[in-house]
Parts: C-alpha cells; structure tokens; sequence
C-alpha cells in the first residue's frame, strides 16, 4: 500500500494549521491539533481542551493511516506519489465519504487523470460558502497531482 510522502504530510500541516486549543471551524465543528475532529485519547473535542504538539502530530500520523487505505481502496487506476499524496489530503479534510461518490473519482477511475485534476477547484466550499482557503488547498493538491503526471 501507498503511504503519503513528507510532500503531502507538508501541504496538510500547511492548510489545516497547528492550533493546540480546540477551536470551532467555520461549520461549528470542535477541532484541535491539525484539523483534527475526532477524540483526542477518548475525550471527545471541547471548548478549552489543549493538546501539546506532540500529540498533535501524532493525531494526524494516526488520522493519515486511515486516509491512505481508504484512497487505495477507492482508486482503482495507477497513481503517482503526487496523484495519491493529493488524495489523501482531500479525504483528510473532506473525509472518505465525498471522495467515494465524486466525479473526481469516477473520472479517475476511467483513466481520465487531467479530468480528475479538474474535479479539484469545485470542493472549495463549507457549509455552502466559498472559501479562499479551501480555493487555494484545492489548487495546491490540484498542482500536486498533476506534478509529474
């Protein structure tokens, strides 16, 4: 199985942010460490939890083995290292679910690799808004799956 490279673990920290209190993302969801969701050792996400950054690495080391055998699941096509790092840095911030039933995937699937780089820029809204963060992730793993493609 694929793993992700010091590349693609470098774009996630870039975008998520290291925030070590939990803090409400723009769709009211608790988050702490790198973009990170789910409990922290059990404790569900609440307001004035702190977390040290090591643990905060350690969460997204943990969280990133779950998003690279959902990837090689789904794909079902060739990847690059680029093309599976960019991958992976989606289904981390969106979760599995929207990749597993995107054109994005239907139309990597089909071998239409330029097709899928293309699917990128249009997951750039939370809660119905556009975002200029998610604009720019999106073209950054857009550029890095089409890096040596």
């Amino acid at each position: 199985m694929m793993q992700i490279s010091d590349k693609g673990v470098a774009l996630i920290k870039q975008f998520e942010g290291l925030r070590l209190t939990a803090y409400q993302d723009t769709i009211g969801k608790w988050t702490i460490g790198y973009g990170w969701t789910r409990p922290v050792d059990g404790k569900p996400i609440r307001a004035g939890m702190t977390i040290k950054e090591d643990t905060a690495e350690r969460l997204l080391r943990t969280g990133l083995v779950g998003y690279e055998s959902d990837v090689s699941k789904l794909v079902k096509v060739k990847l690059t290292q680029g093309q599976f790092d960019a991958l992976v840095s989606f289904a981390y911030n969106l979760g599995p679910l929207p990749l597993s039933t995107s054109t994005l995937l239907k139309k990597l699937n089909a071998g239409d690799y330029r097709g899928a780089a293309d699917e990128f820029p249009r997951w750039n809204k939370a809660g119905g808004q556009m975002l200029a963060g998610l604009t720019r992730r999106r073209e950054a793993e857009r550029a890095l799956f089409l890096d040596g493609a």
